[in-house]
């Protein structure tokens, strides 16, 4: 850690302009050359300052330790454009209300009941493979994951009509987001543009669903298991039935928006990445598919395989490290704080990532390498925050068992028959947008075991 008392941290030479320039062309690569100046790294952009925090304990302090000296950054502040206040998107005692809400959504019990769903739909999606297609994989796991959470949340079948509709929105509210990123989208929003058309009929579309859907469940008096109807039910301690202690429609609202979005983008990302890496390393996949085949013997997995099936989660865990689909991580200083023995003011943009931490060879022998049997015996004196794929503390994703349980059923359920490779020649490159996702979406080739 770094001993100055210095106010004035080293960091790169650049312009405000010059340094945006450089994030918008090619972001992790700035993050890189930027953490070679140490654990704590000042930048200077336009019109804010941008701290980097290269350190699993500095990552904890921001996240857990001080986190209530941080507010989110200007990336997910942006987002309540389409988001709304949420889980989130929100702050203070707003967040604190809805994560005691929420929580319980995602107790382990709760979680299980959506196993069979999850099997059922991978092993559905692979239906239309065929030996030596060439698929285009993120694509595959975009869709997959949402029918998962589409069906989990909504309790929508994902081929009726409006199921595919709602796909689509989706699509197009998220290719729209490094838009809705940008400072001047509030005055761009305005204009007579294609983009801005679709991305308006995309988010009607949305919220008039989940309005109807939301205005059914409460006029019949909904007791399903689907996600939406427990956001429904959700009340605080000391609430009643009739709606005291509960969420607004418009709450619900927020809150199931946010989940659709992310608990589909995020696990295919996840999913996709380790595809890539089980193809590109046999033993590995070998390994798996010995491990798959001898747990479930060619039936589909439910809740109580998960357990027998830790090299699987060796190989997500490891993924995940290599590939985070969070790769950074935002948050603005509400007052000055000393960071490693320098002051960031008020008002600063505070940044942690988990793409570069979780490749730091301090704490990882050979970072760059895919060791799933490097998760067997943990080191213990590795830092804690040295692997935060879920963000950590009081924000921490609250969708992390959902995720977690989905990915490993996901991938046991499709190498029991399948297994995807490389495509000869294909470079693949990371992508940082909302998500780390893969440049071109992959093309791998469908090969039937």
């Amino acid at each position: 850690m770094n001993a100055t008392t210095s106010t004035r941290p080293p960091g790169p030479k650049l312009s405000g302009l010059g340094a945006l320039r450089a994030w918008r062309r090619d972001p992790l690569g700035l993050l890189e050359r930027t953490a070679s100046y140490g654990d704590v790294v000042r930048t200077q952009l336009p019109r804010l300052e941008a701290w980097l925090l290269n350190h699993p304990d500095h990552v904890r302090e921001v996240l857990i330790q001080h986190h209530q000296d941080f507010m989110k950054g200007p990336t997910i502040q942006a987002a309540k454009r389409v988001l709304g206040q949420n889980l989130l998107t929100g702050e203070g005692e707003f967040h604190r209300r809805q994560r005691r809400l929420i929580q319980p959504i995602f107790h382990r019990q709760r979680i299980e009941t959506h196993s069979h769903i999850m099997a059922e739909h991978a092993d559905r999606a692979t239906e239309r493979w065929r030996t030596g297609e060439v698929l285009k994989v993120h694509e595959e796991m975009a869709r997959l994951t949402l029918s998962v959470v589409g069906k989990a949340l909504f309790d929508a079948d994902v081929e009726a009509d409006e199921a595919r509709a709602i796909g689509r929105a989706l699509s197009v509210t998220l290719e729209n987001f490094p838009r809705i990123f940008s400072p001047l989208f509030p005055v761009l929003a305005r204009l007579p543009l294609r983009n801005n058309l679709r991305l308006r009929r995309a988010q009607d579309l949305l919220d008039s669903t989940i309005y109807r859907m939301i205005r059914e469940r409460r006029g019949t008096g909904s007791s399903g298991q689907d996600l939406l109807s427990l956001l429904l039910a959700a009340r605080e301690e000391g609430g009643d039935t009739t709606g005291h202690g509960g969420m607004t429609d418009r709450e619900v609202r927020d809150e199931a928006m946010t989940l659709f979005l992310a608990g589909h983008e995020t696990t295919a990302v996840a999913l996709t990445w380790t595809w890539y890496l089980l193809a590109t390393h046999p033993d590995v996949e070998a390994r798996l598919h010995e491990e798959v085949d001898d747990a479930l013997a060619g039936r589909l997995p439910t809740s109580d395989d998960v357990s027998r099936l830790p090299y699987t989660q060796m190989v997500l865990r490891e993924s995940m490290r290599v590939y985070p689909p969070a790769w950074a991580i935002g948050r603005r200083t509400l007052s000055e704080r000393s960071v490693g023995g320098y002051t960031i003011p008020a008002g600063a943009v505070v940044m942690v990532s988990p793409y570069l931490v979780q490749r730091d060879p301090r704490w990882w022998p050979e970072p760059l390498a895919f060791r799933p049997e490097r998760w067997e015996d943990e080191d213990p004196s590795r830092p804690r925050l040295a692997y935060f794929p879920f963000g950590g503390g009081p924000r921490m994703c609250i969708g992390e068992p959902f995720a977690w349980m989905e990915a490993v059923l996901v991938v046991a359920t499709i190498a029991m028959k399948w297994r995807l490779a490389a495509v000869p020649g294909q470079t693949v490159r990371p992508r940082p947008a909302i998500t780390l996702r893969p440049d071109g979406g992959l093309p791998m080739i469908a090969v039937r075991r």
